[in-house]
C-alpha cells in the first residue's frame, strides 16, 4: 500500500472512527496511556457466551491521530474478523506498525500500538476474572476478592 493511502486511511480513522464510545455493559473497562505523549485510552469489552470469542468492543479516549486512528482501526478488524480473545492476544505489535504504516508511525510506535496493549490487557483481565469466577471467586461491587466461605457473607452483604 503507498504512502498517501495509508495516510489517508489513518486520517478517515481518525475523523470518522469506529467502535468509538462507552460500552455500558462491558464486563471490563481497562484503561490505558501513553505517559511520553499524554495519550489515554479506555477499552471496554464485553465477551461472548462461548468466553473465546468478543461479543462488542469499543474505545474512548484523546490522543494524537495515529493512537486514536489505531485504535479504531484495531476495533474496526476485531469486529470484521470476528477474532477470539486468543487471536487477538497473538497480534504482533509489529504487524500493526506494518498495516498502519511502517514509515508513516515508525517514530511513534507507542502511539500506534497504545490500542493493542489496552486491548489486550483488558482480555488477560477478563479471561482472569472467568476463571477466578469458575473457581468460585466471587467479587462485590467494591472490587474486593473474596474468597471461599466469605463469599456466602459477601452475598448477604449485597
Amino acid at each position: 500500500m503507498d504512502r498517501q493511502l495509508q495516510i489517508q486511511i489513518l486520517t478517515d480513522h481518525y475523523q470518522k472512527p469506529r467502535h468509538r464510545g462507552v460500552l455500558e455493559d462491558a464486563d471490563v473497562t481497562m484503561p490505558g496511556g501513553n505517559p511520553g505523549c499524554g495519550d489515554v485510552v479506555t477499552v471496554y469489552l464485553k465477551g461472548a457466551e462461548d468466553q473465546e470469542h468478543i461479543e462488542d468492543a469499543t474505545y474512548e479516549g484523546e490522543g494524537c491521530t495515529i493512537s486514536m486512528a489505531a485504535s479504531s482501526m484495531l476495533l474496526e478488524e476485531v469486529h470484521r474478523s470476528n477474532l477470539t480473545m486468543d487471536q487477538v492476544l497473538e497480534m504482533d505489535y509489529n504487524e500493526m506498525i506494518e498495516q498502519l504504516g511502517r514509515q508513516i508511525v515508525a517514530s511513534r510506535p507507542k502511539c500506534a500500538t497504545l490500542g493493542l496493549g489496552t486491548l489486550k490487557a483488558a482480555i488477560r483481565k477478563y479471561q482472569k476474572d472467568r476463571r477466578l469466577e469458575r473457581a468460585g471467586v466471587t467479587r462485590p461491587d467494591d472490587g474486593e476478592f473474596v474468597f471461599g466461605e466469605n463469599a456466602a457473607e459477601a452475598a448477604k452483604r449485597e
